[in-house]
């Protein structure tokens, strides 16, 4: 096996764990690593898709109880019911709007360029988030309504457009819509679950042709990597906002964003034009 290969799919196994989760994008953080690491061809966009079960792995491990809870009740508890009802509707938009979209939105829209721009717009609305008046209305997550899921649900679909975030968009979505921070931030999690099962065995499923048992050990480096590092990610994120606010990473993206603009605007990096 080339060396060479096993440390790509070692950093970008990393890079995945570590922004699948932070209100980041790790859609965006891959098409860029991808692009530094000369490994975004097709054989490229497949790994992605078997790094992120590792990520999608590790929080149903620190979830396991709450998952199992959920899934042995939901024969006769309501309450396990109504969380996995609302988990169903806030997956919904996403999904659908990626079957109708998703060619074009690969088409078009996954290039340095609209990455950038995506990370720098999504810092300022993380700041515009933390600025306004936050008034809870959901501490829990076990407290949503469907109608808090579907909007959950609406906002999850923005991360369509690469640079967005996924965990972003629902996470301050949550804020938007009177969520405590540990609700949006668990229900992101959660939401992830389907989500990342979905994509991953669609993708799959379109991809088969490029499966080959010689990139066995690439995947099981990347797989290994995105489940460590995500269980870090996830860990360290609830920790973080206990006690703070999600303004870092509104800076981090802005500060991010505008370097890759400048790198690509005056040819610094060769990063994807589109």
């Amino acid at each position: 096996m080339d060396l060479l290969l096993l440390l790509k799919a070692l950093i970008l196994g990393v890079v995945e764990g570590l922004t699948e989760f932070l209100p980041v994008s790790s859609t965006g953080h891959l098409i860029l690593a991808g692009d530094l690491l000369d490994f975004n061809d097709e054989r490229g966009k497949l790994f992605e898709i078997v790094i992120q079960s590792g990520a999608m792995l590790a929080v149903c491990w620190e979830y396991r109880a709450k998952i199992t809870q959920v899934l042995l009740g939901l024969p006769s508890e309501r309450a396990a019911q109504r969380f996995a009802l609302n988990v169903l509707i806030a997956f919904l938009p996403l999904a659908i709007i990626g079957l109708l979209f998703g060619k074009a939105i690969k088409s078009y829209l996954f290039n340095a360029p609209v990455v950038a721009t995506a990370f720098i717009v999504g810092g300022l609305i993380i700041l515009w988030a933390e600025r306004r008046d936050h008034r809870i209305r959901v501490e829990s997550v076990d407290d949503l309504t469907p109608a808090d899921a579907l909007k959950l649900g609406l906002a999850q679909a923005l991360a369509l457009i690469p640079g967005t975030s996924r965990s972003g968009a629902t996470i301050i979505g949550g804020l938007f819509f009177g969520l405590s921070r540990r609700a949006a931030t668990e229900f992101s999690f959660f939401l992830a679950i389907p989500t990342l099962i979905g994509a991953s065995l669609y993708q799959l499923y379109k991809e088969r042709a490029l499966l080959s048992f010689d990139d066995l050990g690439m995947w099981i480096v990347g797989f290994v990597a995105a489940f460590a590092s995500a269980f870090w990610a996830v860990r360290g994120l609830l920790r973080y906002i206990s006690t703070h606010d999600f303004a870092i990473f509104a800076w981090y993206r802005i500060a991010f964003g505008i370097v890759v603009l400048a790198t690509w605007h005056y040819g610094a990096v060769s990063w994807t034009s589109g």
